[in-house]
């Protein structure tokens, strides 16, 4: 909550006055805290088997040492479990485990691909060509369904 309210004196008078975090006067739970950076982001980008304890879960977790400062208490995990295998014991690093990537393959449609890369050639430094990451470089990766929305 304090941390908030310092942060909030470092931005621009027009952001401060336009953002409800200045009336917000509580601190947030642990579990509200675990639903905001570990479930609910599971859940919204469609990973049934992240971000819960539950059967056929990852069996990530982190367990953190209650301390006074809770910046520090976040920044130094008591415990540290990935796929079952312990990566922080105590607070000391015990392994390091690579994770792998996450991507989506949205359908779109590929006629306008060329309308794009002329938007890039006019507008942009960089060449449209120069964005695609081909399946050569994917190493350790796993394709996340993704459903497009129609927008009107």
């Amino acid at each position: 909550r304090h941390y908030r309210k310092d942060v909030l004196k470092t931005v621009h008078r027009q952001v401060r006055e336009g953002s409800v975090l200045r009336d917000l006067d509580r601190e947030y739970s642990l579990s509200e805290i675990c639903i905001i950076t570990r479930s609910g982001p599971a859940r919204m980008l469609g990973l049934p088997h992240k971000g819960h304890l539950g059967v056929g879960a990852d069996a990530d977790v982190t367990i953190y040492a209650p301390h006074e400062n809770k910046q520090t208490m976040f920044e130094f995990p008591r415990y540290v479990i990935k796929a079952g295998e312990i990566l922080v014991d105590d607070g000391e690093i015990r392994e390091t485990q690579y994770g792998k990537l996450l991507h989506v393959e949205p359908g779109y449609d590929r006629e306008r691909e060329a309308e794009i890369a002329d938007w890039f050639e006019r507008y942009y430094t960089i060449r449209f060509r120069n964005y695609p990451v081909g399946r050569e470089y994917l190493h350790q990766h796993e394709t996340v369904p993704c459903q497009v929305e129609a927008t009107t």
